[in-house]
């Protein structure tokens, strides 16, 4: 089985150097995301969240990644609330409610370990 295959790459090129933040476009009023990775032990996302839009509350069985590639967001993890802005990373922990808001447009890699 190839490699590709194995980890079930999708909307992504190998071996060529990505500009991540410009493979997924804003839609007003919608959080858009494109699936790069998807497996039984890591899942890798892009986003796009028009201002104002979110993702409720929710949690999830593995860690999650986030990196802000443009924009800024406002994440809620448990009690405490970060707003990040390009360049930024913050771990979310499994099992802990979090939610995602739109402080402005902005994008984000979503990586999450099972």
């Amino acid at each position: 089985m190839s490699e590709q295959k194995q980890y079930k790459l999708k909307n992504i090129e190998l071996a060529k150097i990505l500009k991540l933040d410009e493979k997924i476009t804003y839609q007003k009023g919608q959080v858009v995301s494109k699936t790069l990775v998807q497996n039984k032990n890591v899942s890798i996302t892009l986003f796009s969240f028009d201002k104002g839009e979110e993702i409720s509350s929710h949690s999830s069985d593995g860690d999650a990644m986030v990196t802000i590639l443009d924009g800024t967001g406002k994440f809620t993890v448990g009690e405490e609330i970060f707003l990040l802005s390009k360049g930024e990373t913050l771990i979310m922990p499994n099992h802990v409610p979090h939610a995602v808001y739109g402080e402005e447009q902005f994008k984000m890699l979503l990586t999450v370990v099972f």
